[in-house]
């Protein structure tokens, strides 16, 4: 019994590091994930396991055009989930490997999953703040920017130095005729990230109009 334990303790710990090992090499956001971390209980290792077999697919998808790989990431998710409704990591992998798909809609719809008041508790205000972005980007690419600004505004208050947030931000403001406010947003993208052309060009933008 107590080498059965060991031998599953070991297990999760050398699956956490293949995941932290993958995220530091691939593109999906770190900070969403960061609260994966030793678990005894068998239904959350095994949703673990599932979700780290979905990112790997969503990584392989992303650098291949078989987009196979990514309805299986998505059913991944789907296993992790059914495993533990509550943890917005797996609502967000599945987000990820639904938009990959082209089912923006959807993949909107987990977010908003994710992003709701029981799962949002499994994340850090920094993982919220990533998570209310990217249902900001979909929200601007789905339903013409309805919901996007209040989730722009939360996700900067959230965590201030993502300049493709506060850029987002400005966009959307410049669309809804309000300069000052865009033109502030586009300020804070710059003081974040000094080299960020969106933000450079729209400033210049304002002077010469």
């Amino acid at each position: 019994m107590e080498d059965q334990m060991w031998r599953d303790l070991l297990l999760q710990v050398a699956i956490l590091l293949v995941l932290f090992m993958f995220l530091f090499i691939h593109s999906i956001p770190q900070k969403l994930f960061s609260k994966l971390r030793i678990l005894t209980r068998r239904s959350n290792f095994e949703a673990k396991r599932h979700f780290v077999l979905g990112a790997q697919l969503l990584s392989q998808a992303r650098s291949s055009s078989d987009r196979s790989l990514a309805q299986r990431a998505e059913a991944e998710a789907d296993s992790a989930i059914s495993l533990d409704p509550n943890d917005a990591a797996f609502h967000i992998l599945k987000a990820l490997a639904l938009e990959l798909q082209g089912f923006k809609t959807s993949a909107l719809d987990s977010l908003d999953v994710a992003l709701s008041p029981l799962a949002a508790k499994s994340m850090s205000d920094g993982e919220r703040a990533e998570a209310l972005f990217k249902r900001a980007e979909l929200r601007v690419a789905v339903i013409d920017g309805g919901g996007a600004v209040e989730d722009l505004v939360e996700s900067v208050r959230l965590k201030g130095d993502n300049a493709r947030a506060f850029g987002l931000l400005g966009e959307c403001y410049e669309k809804k005729g309000l300069k000052e406010e865009a033109r502030k947003a586009y300020q804070d993208a710059l003081r974040v990230q000094p080299d960020y052309d969106l933000a450079r060009n729209a400033l210049a933008r304002f002077v010469s109009s």
